[in-house]
């Protein structure tokens, strides 16, 4: 056996004591285990297409009441996305008041803007007049006149199936 003063015997408890916190502080830390983003694309597109089949698009707002004519004979467009809509009918609010009134996109207008309407829209080959069953002629004729100068000769008339009687 080593004999020591007592001074040595505190300087080897110390070094042990040292050796021991290195390898306490030395031992790397544990990382948190990552998570596979392997299957994070395959949830995104799932979560994009169910949103695309329950989202209900609507384009405009009616602010006017647009009640359809009923039709004998009538045919579905195809195409939606390429056709200018003006809806023709009574204000929706009253306090826009009563008489028919015409509207553009999401905003009331008059017979006079219907030409810089379809001038705005020049990739849209054709133009659908939704007008309430109500609405006398005489405004329809003023839009359908303002269309002919626009040169936006293919206008489509929104209708409704007669009911089977």
């Amino acid at each position: 056996m080593l004999q020591c003063s007592p001074h040595c015997s505190i300087m080897i408890h110390s070094f042990s004591y040292s050796l021991i916190m290195a390898k306490l502080k030395s031992k790397p830390k544990r990382s948190r285990p990552t998570i596979s983003t392997a299957s994070l694309p395959d949830i995104i597109f799932i979560l994009l297409f169910f949103f695309m089949v329950v989202a209900i698009i609507q384009e405009n707002n009616l602010l006017v009441k647009v009640i359809p004519p009923h039709a004998s004979e009538s045919e579905k467009l195809q195409r939606h996305d390429e056709i200018n809509h003006i809806y023709i009918g009574q204000p929706s609010n009253k306090n826009a008041g009563t008489s028919p009134r015409i509207q553009l996109n999401d905003a009331f207008a008059e017979v006079k803007d219907v030409q810089r309407f379809v001038a705005a829209n020049p990739q849209k080959y054709s133009t659908t007049l939704h007008v309430d069953e109500q609405v006398t002629m005489g405004i329809v004729g003023d839009v359908k006149t303002e269309l002919r100068q626009a040169n936006a000769l293919k206008v489509h008339y929104a209708s409704r199936k007669k009911a089977e009687e």
